[in-house]
């Protein structure tokens, strides 16, 4: 199994790509960035999938890999309040350029 850190490690890299393929920012405050990637790396672990950490689960697969992360609604809310929910990626305007 595949321990905390190196899914952390893992999900981290697949974030920052997934930001800069997107033309978005992962979230500058390293706090609140280690607690989403954490909380990520969590719900792999404990439910197979990434799902986002800001999101509750309804136990039904179907309708929980809404919220597997990039989840479906993290591009409306980049374009309407500037960063995803989990605060996550945030959008050009955020990123201070």
């Amino acid at each position: 199994m595949v321990t905390n850190d190196e899914d952390e490690k893992e999900i981290l890299t697949w974030a920052a790509g997934y930001a800069h393929a997107h033309n978005y920012w992962l979230n500058p405050e390293e706090k609140r960035l280690d607690g989403v990637i954490r909380g990520l790396a969590r719900n792999k672990q404990r439910f197979g999938a990434r799902y986002c950490p800001c999101r509750i689960r309804s136990g039904d697969a179907e309708k929980d890999k809404n919220i597997i992360c990039p989840c479906i609604y993290h591009e409306q809310e980049i374009e309407e309040q500037g960063s995803c929910h989990c605060n996550l990626f945030f959008g050009e305007e955020q990123s201070g350029k």
